[in-house]
């Protein structure tokens, strides 16, 4: 929300006034002078005028989770358990998934309740790669290479994938790197050449690694770096 809006609403004064205030040099975000009216400020920050709090910073939460298998990528479900349920009630806060993994999946799945940073880290036109481990029922053939970095075409999205990586491991098993994210992408890329995938677990999403040691069902909190990454 821009800064001048914050400062209308919650201080009860026009727009106009607001932006006095703030061209005036009497109103703070994070303890720091800002005379932009325009300044996007977060729910995570806060706003003081005249040094007194119109906007208390909400706590942000970012985690990391090792999904394990039969958990579903939801906050809320009446059938299933749900990755949320492995949370401490205290962390959840409004928790949201930042790229889900289907139920049988398993590996890094982030949490937060920082919605634009998560969009920043899961829109498929940002581009950031995310790597996955796969099994496969059939051998990956050398036309799977080709096809996967041709790019495969979803007829539903009537659009044609970003170039994807296989670094092949055995004869049924690869690293898969893929830039988009969308919906089921790497089992239904490699459904498009004729195989199936029967087992994903996701190493990585941009520079933020699932921890060796994280056990499945464990969680820790991103450090700045890897927020600072996104």
């Amino acid at each position: 929300m821009k800064l001048s809006r914050i400062v209308s609403n919650q201080n009860g004064v026009s727009r106009k006034r607001a932006n006095a205030l703030i061209a005036t040099g009497r109103v703070s975000v994070n303890n720091n002078l800002c005379r932009d009216p325009s300044h996007d400020v977060s729910e995570f920050c806060a706003v003081t005028v005249d040094g007194e709090v119109i906007q208390t910073a909400r706590p942000s939460r970012y985690l990391m989770l090792n999904k394990p298998a039969g958990y579903l990528s939801a906050t809320v479900d009446d059938a299933h358990p749900t990755v949320l349920e492995l949370i401490e009630p205290e962390l959840q806060d409004e928790l949201h998934i930042g790229g889900r993994l289907d139920r049988a999946s398993t590996g890094l799945l982030i949490l937060t309740n920082d919605g634009n940073w998560s969009r920043r880290l899961t829109e498929p036109h940002i581009k950031i790669p995310k790597v996955y481990r796969v099994t496969t029922e059939k051998p990956i053939t050398a036309e799977t290479h080709q096809r996967f970095a041709d790019g495969i075409w979803f007829e539903y999205e009537q659009l044609t994938t970003s170039p994807a990586q296989i670094e092949e491991l055995q004869e049924c098993e690869a690293r898969i790197t893929i830039y988009e994210g969308r919906y089921h992408q790497v089992k239904r890329m490699f459904h498009a050449v004729g195989n199936r995938v029967t087992s994903l677990h996701r190493e990585r999403m941009g520079n933020i690694q699932l921890n060796d040691d994280l056990s499945p069902g464990q969680y820790r909190l991103l450090t700045a770096e890897e927020i600072a990454s996104v």
